[in-house]
């Protein structure tokens, strides 16, 4: 097994990872859901793939079996991010045969390692329950904060 970056040869495998991921996170997808998705990840990774979303991947006999994606953003600096630059870990995602091998810890320091030599003030993530701990072991931390997180949706019609 071969622990690499993604590069733009990838993008079909990477698209068919990011679909397997969801289809896992959301109990199943809808096949609308899935061409949608697929169309617009096929833009996505050729406008940002290695400018500023970065993918580790873990391959094995030319497959990819393990993704995790660093997607940094530049902010208008503050005390909490002097560099103006964050991340965003995403799509952590092993395929079922390859967990509990250390793959994915070992792409998260790939990510890590990199996001210090890009000089990324911070990495954050969302977690779910079950991975919290290979977080946690990887030096995350919940993230404290005296602002409410909160969305709104817009409809596009």
């Amino acid at each position: 097994m071969q622990l690499r970056q993604a590069n733009k040869t990838d993008v079909s495998q990477l698209i068919n990872m990011r679909l397997a991921y969801l289809a896992e996170d959301y109990d199943g997808l809808t096949e609308e859901q899935t061409d949608t998705i697929r169309v617009q990840l096929l833009d996505y990774f050729g406008k940002h793939l290695n400018r500023d979303l970065f993918v580790y991947v873990c391959e094995d006999n030319a497959v990819i079996v393990s993704t995790v994606f660093l997607l940094i953003s530049e902010k208008p600096a503050n005390p909490s991010f002097l560099t103006g630059l964050t991340g965003t870990i995403m799509n952590v995602y092993t395929l079922p045969h390859y967990r509990k091998r250390g793959i994915a810890g070992n792409l998260i320091r790939m990510a890590i390692q990199d996001a210090k030599s890009k000089k990324l003030s911070y990495i954050d993530l969302k977690a779910t329950q079950a991975a919290s701990s290979l977080y946690r072991k990887l030096g995350f931390a919940p993230d404290e904060s005296k602002y409410l997180s909160m969305r709104y949706y817009i409809n596009i019609d």
